[in-house]
């Protein structure tokens, strides 16, 4: 259970202080009511993992966004734009950066674990070099790479419910019968 609290100490509450020093704080009340209902759903996400039998997962899927994969939309949208928001006008963005990733951690919409996910690469070249590929662009564009990652993920089920619905076979309508 120690491991569960480092968790919301570094995934919910430091990415909400983080961002209070950033923007929230601009707000006032509204801006700490906004942090404290981050490290409270990243508490719940947690708690909600722990409770979880291994009978009742999908192993290919999450239910709600991982708590890192949400912290990490906050500190990567904060190192992205590392200069203070200041003022009413500037500080109200940060409310959906940290309000958004913190209701999709207590939803039910499923997020892909990637443990099983299979590229159909098996032992070829590709995938060391996409991951070689990968730490490059991290290393030399970290801004831009963690930021397009980070809400990469986060609007990953939207991208793959389209995808689905496309793919879906849509009914044929039979010759000569009217819609």
């Amino acid at each position: 259970e120690l491991d569960s609290l480092a968790d919301v100490i570094s995934f919910g509450l430091a990415p909400a202080l983080l961002t209070f020093a950033w923007g929230l704080g601009e707000l006032g009340k509204v801006g700490w009511a906004a942090g404290f209902v981050y490290v409270g759903a990243a508490a719940m996400r947690l708690a909600r993992f722990n409770i979880q039998t291994s009978g009742q997962l999908d192993k290919r899927f999450w239910v709600g966004m991982p708590s890192p994969a949400a912290a990490g939309v906050l500190a990567s949208t904060v190192y992205a734009w590392p200069y203070p928001l200041t003022g009413y006008q500037q500080s109200i963005l940060a409310l959906p950066v940290v309000l958004v990733p913190a209701i999709l951690m207590v939803s039910t919409v499923r997020f892909r674990s990637f443990k099983t996910i299979n590229f159909g690469w098996n032992l070829s070249w590709r995938a060391p070099f996409l991951f070689v590929l990968f730490i490059v662009l991290i290393v030399t564009e970290p801004r831009y790479t963690l930021v397009v990652l980070a809400y990469g993920y986060l609007l990953s089920p939207l991208v793959e419910l389209a995808i689905t619905r496309l793919r879906a076979p849509r009914p044929r309508v039979p010759p000569g019968a009217s819609l």
